[in-house]
């Protein structure tokens, strides 16, 4: 017992070191315990019981195209931690082979402040995202007719994990629309779809605006820095939109749309598509809400228009997966714990 304090003294944690392996391993086959930790955790953001400071992006005058990320993040709850994601985005990678986006997450105990994980984190972060688009998808929907044809414009990591939420969640498609800046990657990623033996006949498009008309379900997954679709009679249908890549709309589009964001302050920023909007109309009016809002029923998308969800990704998110991971492993005895980390953990002087 402290006597300071009469709590119970605080200890320095080991420090484990976790794979991808690990965390792969850790999330197969969990993507509904996944979706509904979310779920959990934007209402907790919601509800104030969280700290989630602005991204901080480190850019370079030489390579405009290139980005590293700070998340620094709080969340409270049963399974209260801080930490940060710091996450690189090179999209040049790919040309060399290698996947364009790296991160790690640092898990750090709320009690004491030290680091206690650092976790392989660019599967953490593509699994929050594609839960994240997997639980709009659902909510958004509920109100209009449930999207049988879904499009993707952007076959990556991100891409190819949104569909797998979509399926262990429930989602069966008649036709699945694929499109690709890159036609071989395109191809690829139709070519694994029909292996999978995915539900419904699956289409590649040799244009974004054929796929966005065929398809009431599209999902934006790309690497784009700026809008490059621009017309909004391509969405005169009337789909539900996930821009989870968040810079390909022009803001016209978002205008002539309904549109819900995850957290309004975070997403209108770093010249986003609804950042781009803002700065066009001079106010946030064409927000109609945040996915929290939705969730706990204070908003009601409308059904009868485009009504597009742009998440910019919350810090909270990761940690809540990274955790989820780490309980897990922590909980199967096969934490990698690298011994005396902290050279002198005992107060000095």
């Amino acid at each position: 017992m402290n006597p300071a304090t009469g709590s119970a003294p605080i200890e320095v944690p080991p420090f484990a070191v976790i794979s991808g392996a690990q965390v792969h391993d850790a999330l197969r086959g969990k993507e509904n315990e996944i979706v509904e930790l979310v779920e959990r955790t934007y209402r907790l953001h919601g509800a104030g019981d969280s700290v989630n400071p602005p991204s901080y992006f480190l850019r370079f005058p030489d390579r405009p195209t290139d980005r590293i990320i700070a998340l620094p993040a709080s969340i409270g709850g049963a399974g209260r931690v801080d930490g940060l994601k710091w996450i690189s985005s090179f999209p040049g990678n790919i040309a060399s082979g290698i996947a364009r986006a790296s991160a790690v997450l640092i898990l750090n105990a709320h009690d004491s402040g030290y680091p206690f994980a650092c976790l392989e984190s660019s599967i953490i972060s593509a699994t929050r995202t594609a839960a994240s688009a997997a639980l709009a998808a659902d909510r958004l929907s509920r109100d209009r007719p449930r999207p049988t044809r879904v499009g993707f414009v952007g076959t990556g990591l991100i891409a190819r994990h949104i569909h797998a939420f979509l399926e262990a969640t429930g989602w069966s498609f008649e036709r699945i629309g694929v499109h690709d800046r890159s036609p071989e990657r395109a191809a690829e990623f139709g070519a694994d779809l029909e292996r999978s033996g995915t539900s419904g006949s699956v289409v590649v498009h040799d244009s974004a605006e054929r796929l966005i008309r065929a398809s009431d379900l599209v999902v934006f997954a790309t690497v784009a820095g700026k809008p490059h679709i621009d017309d909004p009679d391509w969405f005169g249908h009337g789909p539900l939109v996930l821009h989870v890549s968040l810079r390909d709309l022009a803001p016209e589009i978002l205008l002539s749309s309904a549109n819900i964001v995850d957290d309004v302050d975070h997403c209108l920023k770093a010249e986003t598509s609804p950042h781009l909007a803002e700065q066009r109309t001079g106010g946030r009016e064409f927000l109609t809400g945040t996915l929290d809002e939705v969730l706990t029923g204070r908003v009601r998308p409308p059904a009868d228009r485009t009504l597009i969800f742009s998440p910019f990704g919350l810090g909270v998110l990761d940690l809540a997966v990274g955790k989820y991971v780490y309980d897990r492993i922590a909980g199967s005895g096969a934490l990698h714990v690298i011994d005396d980390f902290f050279p002198e953990p005992r107060r000095q002087g």
